[in-house]
């Protein structure tokens, strides 16, 4: 398919006027699988390419295999497994696994269940007496907080430094020297210093400390691999802490959404709790919590539907737009918890498919079980509802609704 530059597409679909409701702009793009921009990068947008993509091995999440790497990406420290490959990529993501998921520790998340559940009741009890509630404050954002502190041992007291450092680091995500001031892309740098800064200070007191906290395994584990230095460690807390939260807050806000939008699928979950399984299946297709993979790199020339891709271009993957392609969803733009052969892009795909995703959907299900359950009557204040800055971690900052 020829090649053609769509970049007043892709600059509608970053501005912020179209994070209510960006899908209409992923169709139009979907027009042209693989679109070159004017400053070199490709665009991919649908799900066959997409889907290829993310499993070929020409691929690289490695910046340094960019021929102009990106500004924000400049001053990054030592990188998180995500943004590496094989075979760095392997040893780190499977020294991490050890202490957070099978074969290792393959009740780590199941048997958090109980506490899951614990927690949302207690959020939804501070409820009572409120005729109106921020889904996301009062409850989509401490819950999965409170979980990844846990997790990782980092004291839930210091939330509010962190919450300040996440934020400034997806704000500086989609940094763009044309439009942006450089104040973002410095503010995300700083953060991001100071966030390892201080997961570098919770670090030290693990070493020689064996605990049943993340950090505390990660300092002391020596396994088939070895052990993990305390730059990476620092870069796999952070990758955790940050994406263990902020796109779970998303799914859980999106999910709420999408149910009180959808008043028949809300009652058929309180009176079929077990719905919830296919039903977070189809959030993840239908309003995922991550939208956007800002950038790949070609090892060498690539060639995607009939596209050839120059060695070192910028890639960017559309990952939302190929959930929602008509070549491989049946009516795709409609919200059926009962759709069979779900192959979403949700937590996108292939050796980076989301480390976190079985805490994630374990999260939601919890969460909008006991929301729809337990909330009398709710009712959507605004719709839409205002969203957050971010076109790649996409979903709303507020989300007010009233009961009865």
């Amino acid at each position: 398919m020829t090649t053609t530059e769509t970049p007043d597409t892709l600059s509608r679909i970053l501005d912020y006027s179209s994070r209510a409701d960006p899908y209409p702009l992923y169709a139009e793009l979907r027009k042209t699988p693989v679109a070159l921009q004017e400053d070199g990068s490709y665009v991919i947008s649908t799900y066959r390419e997409l889907a290829g993509v993310l499993h070929d091995p020409h691929l690289s999440s490695d910046v340094r295999n960019l021929s102009h790497p990106m500004p924000a990406m400049e001053e990054r420290t030592t990188p998180s497994f995500i943004n590496l490959d094989p075979p760095e990529h392997d040893r780190l993501r499977r020294l991490a696994m050890r202490h957070f998921g099978p074969p290792h520790t393959p009740g780590l998340v199941t048997g958090m269940e109980p506490d899951l559940t614990a927690i949302v009741n207690g959020l939804i009890d501070d409820f009572a007496g409120k005729e109106r509630i921020d889904i996301v404050d009062d409850f989509a954002y401490p819950f999965p907080v409170t979980v990844i502190c846990h997790l990782l041992g980092v004291p839930r007291e210091d939330e509010p430094r962190f919450h300040v450092w996440v934020n400034a680091i997806i704000d500086s995500l989609d940094y763009d020297p044309k439009t942006d001031s450089k104040e973002k892309l410095d503010n995300g740098v700083q953060a991001r210093k100071d966030l390892n800064q201080y997961l570098g200070g919770l670090l030290e007191q693990r070493h020689g400390r064996p605990g049943d906290d993340l950090l505390a395994r990660m300092a002391n584990d020596d396994g088939p691999d070895g052990r993990m230095t305390d730059d990476e460690i620092i870069s796999t807390a952070n990758l955790l802490l940050i994406a263990g939260h902020e796109t779970t807050v998303n799914l859980i806000t999106n999910g709420m959404l999408t149910l009180l939008r959808h008043p028949q699928v809300l009652q058929r979950l309180r009176d079929d709790p077990n719905l919830i399984v296919p039903l977070v299946e189809e959030l993840l297709r239908y309003e995922p919590p991550v939208h956007i993979i800002p950038w790949r790199a070609a090892y060498s020339d690539i060639t995607v539907a009939d596209t050839v891709i120059p060695k070192g271009s910028q890639i960017m993957l559309m990952l939302a737009s190929g959930s929602r392609d008509p070549e491989r969803f049946d009516d795709p733009d409609r919200f059926d918890p009962d759709r069979q052969d779900n192959q979403h892009l949700g937590f996108g795909s292939g050796i980076h498919l989301c480390f976190g995703g079985p805490m994630a959907r374990l999260e939601t299900q919890t969460a909008l079980n006991a929301l729809v359950r337990r909330l009398d009557r709710p009712r959507l204040v605004t719709d839409p509802p205002p969203y957050r800055p971010s076109p790649i971690l996409r979903g709303p900052i507020h989300l007010h609704v009233e009961q009865s």
